[in-house]
């Protein structure tokens, strides 16, 4: 593959992520959670940074930006819409632009929701898309800035990727996201599997992260707003799309 990836743990559950075009020697990193721990690694392995790819503004995800770009001179390229919050960005992206690393191209998706201007970031020919805090393995992120609608919207671009698309979600969150998971669709074979699977890495002090897109169209009820029987255990089968992922978003919010 074109594209090589290093993941690494930053902060108390966070995954930074370092993303070097072969081809050409270029690296990004996704998001800066964790500046230190992100220059070291990309020392260790001799890659040299020089572009931030942010996918919203959050501290966690943008507060390492600075001393970054500072150390490494990289550019810092993040949603035209959060471009004030975060400050300094080199160039403003919006969905439908594409953004090259090297020879690898990666398209920007609306994922908004989260937060209003939150982008995801597809390398299709690699198979493998970087989607921050909007989408989880087992779960979603909080929807602290958009509607239901909005966030609805966005998770179904991401669904709507090819199913081997390979899913690099920012936190290691799956376990609880399991447990709230089977609360609400204990019948499902594929999410029974699924957490077992998840309860063995975990044990085991391994992430779960990354994920497979048609794994989580299967076990995670966040992508399954469409499924008959899961709308009848919320009692919601006429409802919209958008109100049952509401629903299923509160209920998490307080489980």
């Amino acid at each position: 593959m074109a594209l090589e990836i290093r993941q690494f743990p930053c902060l108390q559950d966070n995954y930074g992520f370092l993303v070097r075009c072969s081809e050409t020697g270029e690296v990004a990193v996704i998001d800066t959670p964790e500046a230190e721990v992100i220059l070291e690694e990309a020392q260790t392995l001799g890659w040299p940074i020089s572009a931030i790819w942010n996918t919203h503004h959050h501290w966690d995800h943008a507060g390492g930006n600075a001393a970054i770009a500072k150390a490494t001179g990289a550019q810092i390229i993040a949603p035209r819409a959060e471009q004030a919050t975060i400050g300094h960005v080199d160039q403003p992206v919006s969905p439908g632009d594409t953004v090259m690393l090297g020879d690898e191209r990666a398209q920007v998706i609306d994922v908004g929701g989260h937060t209003l201007g939150h982008v995801a970031y597809w390398f299709e020919d690699a198979g493998v898309a970087f989607v921050g805090d909007s989408l989880f393995a087992l779960g979603c992120g909080r929807m602290f800035e958009g509607t239901p609608e909005q966030m609805q919207a966005g998770l179904a671009r991401l669904r709507n990727l090819p199913p081997e698309t390979v899913i690099y979600c920012a936190h290691e969150y799956t376990q609880a996201n399991a447990r709230f998971a089977l609360s609400i669709d204990p019948d499902n074979q594929a999410l029974q599997s699924y957490a077992r699977r998840v309860d063995a890495l975990r044990a085991d002090d391994q992430p779960t992260i990354p994920t497979v897109l048609a794994a989580e169209c299967e076990a995670n009820p966040f992508l399954r707003w469409d499924d008959e029987g899961l709308r009848a255990r919320l009692g919601l089968q006429t409802a919209s799309d958008a109100q049952v992922f509401a629903e299923l978003r509160r209920r998490k919010d307080t489980f």
